[in-house]
């Protein structure tokens, strides 16, 4: 059994999107593992990979990285389309593919056929408890939430969360690995819906919302008000629209169907039926076409 950080030394993160990449990024620039990164959407691959050339290109340009560290950093990145033969051979496992159970138990089941019985099994999931996918795989004790925050080369804050079988080694192996990447583990020690940032995230988003749709202020007074008042460095509506309305609105609906709140805020469902979405299409709460 993997008991040493030394041991871990083949990541494999699935799914190549904004956090599968960059979590690979991430742990490469670490320098201590060897990372592939599985996708097998069309194209999805190669995004990911001039996405983070990106992302290390800027950090060369702005003296945080050297180019030699750079190359070597992506070429410590590998692609692959196939997760049945990319799994045997990892010892940690990252699950990153979007914010949707049934994506996620398709991972865990096909990991449970083929990573090894040592292997940890990681979800990056931010609001689905690891023990709705752990016995899919046969090995609950080896799997935890492993919750990184966009984006991750910025963000350095890491959830790990054990489930009710998630053994000890699995949880300090997961702390430690997460240091060694240069991020900050916090633990939770027994599960609970959207963890810790998120349920403080979403008790404020839900407020803002309600003093949104009660005609007591308008989403920019509202955004400037928690900035000057708590000093948050980006309000509420500002914050939804960079992370994505569509996250948000799937991982309402997720909590409701878990039993943990109510309907989602007639003004959040209005503007994703719209498929206003945020910065990524132009229009959210807020404007961004003449921005």
């Amino acid at each position: 059994m993997l008991t040493r950080m030394h041991e871990l030394k083949r990541v494999l993160v699935v799914g190549a999107g904004t956090m599968g990449s960059q979590i690979a990024l991430q742990t490469a620039l670490s320098g201590r593992y060897e990372v592939t990164i599985v996708d097998t959407a069309p194209g999805q691959l190669e995004r990911a990979r001039a996405q983070n050339q990106k992302l290390v290109d800027r950090s060369v340009e702005k003296g945080r990285l050297t180019k030699e560290k750079a190359e070597q950093a992506l070429g410590r990145i590998t692609d692959s389309d196939n997760l049945a033969s990319s799994a045997p051979n990892a010892d940690l496992v990252i699950e990153a593919v979007i914010e949707d159970f049934d994506a996620k138990k398709s991972v865990f089941e096909s990991l449970g056929r083929h990573a090894t019985n040592d292997a940890i099994l990681a979800s990056n999931s931010s609001t689905i408890v690891i023990s709705r996918l752990a016995g899919l795989t046969g090995r609950p004790e080896r799997c935890c939430n492993m919750h990184f925050f966009h984006p991750v080369t910025v963000m350095q804050l890491c959830e790990i969360a054990r489930g009710p079988q998630t053994d000890d080694d699995t949880v300090e192996t997961a702390m430690e690995f997460v240091r060694g990447i240069d991020r900050t583990p916090v633990l939770l020690q027994k599960e609970i819906w959207g963890f810790i940032v998120n349920r403080i995230l979403f008790a404020a988003s839900e407020e803002a919302m309600r003093l949104l749709e009660g005609g007591y202020a308008t989403a920019e007074d509202i955004d400037t008000a928690v900035q000057k008042g708590l000093n948050w460095p980006m309000g509420p509506f500002h914050l939804l629209d960079f992370s994505g309305l569509d996250i948000f609105y799937g991982a309402l609906n997720d909590r409701r169907q878990q039993g943990e709140g109510g309907e989602v805020p007639d003004v959040l469902r209005e503007l994703v039926e719209a498929k206003h979405l945020g910065r990524k299409t132009g229009k959210g709460f807020f404007d961004y076409t003449t921005a």
